[in-house]
């Protein structure tokens, strides 16, 4: 099983970033003890904070991985090219949040991309990106769990 994680603009800065919001852990030791969790899936991980960078990312990776696991930071809210470029590959997506979106700003409850993913999981911290693997390793795309 093979399993792409893309993280978009300033999710390099989880643990430092309004840690109110994000927490007090990285980005970075929290995917090493994802990864531990789960010796027999490969990953790929992936962050960048350049829209085209992503989408090449999900290009290059989207034929040949089981899953995407996508948290596109603020494109999700207006990126239109990133839900295309999901949806133009076979690989199945799962958009991710670590806050709950919805019980933020008017504008971070639009998404670009939902629509080009099996489902949204967001509010459960970091541990959102667990929840995600598992759907992928379950065929479960149900939000949430």
């Amino acid at each position: 099983m093979k399993i792409s994680i893309i993280n978009g603009p300033n999710l390099n800065l989880v643990g430092v970033r309004e840690p109110q919001i994000y927490g007090n852990k990285s980005m970075a030791t929290y995917l090493d003890e994802l990864v531990a969790q789960y010796p027999d899936v490969e990953f790929e991980l992936f962050q960048s904070n350049h829209e085209g960078s992503i989408i090449d990312e999900i290009q290059r990776v989207g034929f040949d991985v089981d899953g995407i696991v996508i948290n596109a930071g603020a494109y999700t809210h207006y990126s239109i090219a990133i839900g295309d470029a999901l949806k133009a590959v076979t690989a199945p997506a799962i958009e991710v949040h670590i806050s709950n979106v919805q019980a933020r700003e008017a504008y971070r409850h639009v998404s670009m991309i939902k629509d080009s993913c099996r489902c949204v999981i967001a509010g459960y911290g970091l541990d959102s990106y667990r929840r995600a693997v598992d759907a992928i390793l379950t065929g479960n795309f149900s939000a949430g769990e």
